[in-house]
């Protein structure tokens, strides 16, 4: 046999091979996403039947997995919870999950409201959007990011009687992402034309608000962990809370924090944008400190269109430079 007929015959035995190898690895593939899916249906009804010997209703209704072979995709009807117990309950419409192939650490979901939500001491509330989608970049031990879209995102309440609901917010668009630093948790966030019903903040009128935000929570990642249910005790960082309206516009940076007590501790650098615009907000928001605000906002204004100043929070009594604004409650 010459060389001529031994290249074709060894191309020949290595695109066999290779093929060979190509059958091996998408069979593995194929074994492992049907034990999966396997799994997830498994495990999910595991976990809701572990709730019942609770006392706890909770659901994934009509739960698929599909998606095979070039995705991973979960769907359920809709969302449900029930602790009788508690007399906590929330519930949303359809939920869908998806990992692509190509990109396995970035999944991706999308959830249908309403979401409806009762527990003690707070009034049911019925949250809704018209797009809402979360993402995530995921690493070991935590992931590198997780986020969350939504369009058209409105709350009122939801009262279990004839009575009629009450508006509380909407808001065209609202984003937010975590990244864990180090032991504490970063946020960047946005919102535009954010609307909050007069009611739902004891009467007082706001415009319609745009806002961003970039935070970091201290030791965010363990209490995280630990679920923490109280603000007491914690602290942030705020690198920047921007919020405007037509030409006003706020920009606030430093340190916040919440004591034992529940009382907050600031002290930060506010930035304003043109000074009789905010004043005009900050008047009709706080009407008790109007004169108040005029007088001092009036001095600010010879000052240029963007001066700075401080504001001080000290055991919940808030003061813009030596203009008082009033006494925060205390925080649970």
């Amino acid at each position: 046999m010459t060389s001529s007929d031994e290249r074709p015959s060894k191309f020949r035995r290595r695109l066999f091979w290779l093929a060979a190898l190509a059958v091996m690895l998408f069979g593995a593939y194929s074994a492992i996403w049907f034990y999966v899916a396997g799994r997830v249906r498994s495990e999910a009804d595991k976990a809701v039947a572990q709730l019942n010997t609770k006392g706890i209703e909770a659901g994934c209704a009509n739960l698929t997995v599909s998606g095979y072979p070039l995705s991973f995709a979960i769907s359920c009807d809709n969302l449900a919870y029930e602790d009788d117990t508690r007399s906590v309950a929330a519930s949303t419409g359809s939920f869908n999950f998806v990992a692509q192939l190509i990109r396995p650490l970035s999944p991706a979901a999308e959830l249908r409201g309403p979401l409806r939500t009762s527990m003690p001491g707070m009034t049911p509330l019925w949250i809704d959007w018209d797009n809402l989608q979360a993402g995530a970049k995921l690493s070991w031990p935590l992931p590198r990011s997780i986020s969350l879209q939504a369009e058209g995102l409105s709350g009122q309440t939801d009262p279990a009687d004839d009575t009629d609901p009450v508006s509380l917010f909407s808001a065209g668009t609202a984003a937010g992402e975590l990244r864990p630093d180090g032991q504490d948790i970063g946020y960047v966030g946005t919102f535009t034309d954010l609307e909050i019903d007069a009611d739902a903040i004891g009467g007082r009128v706001l415009p319609p608000l745009d806002g961003s935000g970039d935070a970091t929570l201290k030791n965010g990642v363990a209490l995280m962990k630990t679920e923490a249910k109280s603000v007491r005790g914690q602290a942030a960082d705020i690198h920047k809370l921007d919020l405007s309206s037509g030409t006003a516009r706020i920009t606030v940076s430093g340190p916040v924090s919440v004591d034992a007590n529940g009382l907050v501790n600031a002290d930060l650098t506010i930035k304003l944008k043109d000074p009789k615009a905010v004043a005009a907000i900050l008047a009709t928001a706080i009407p008790e400190q109007k004169s108040q605000i005029e007088q001092g906002f009036a001095g600010l204004a010879l000052l240029g269109n963007e001066p700075s100043m401080p504001l001080k929070v000290v055991k919940g009594k808030a003061s813009l430079g030596f203009i008082p604004l009033g006494k925060i409650k205390p925080l649970d």
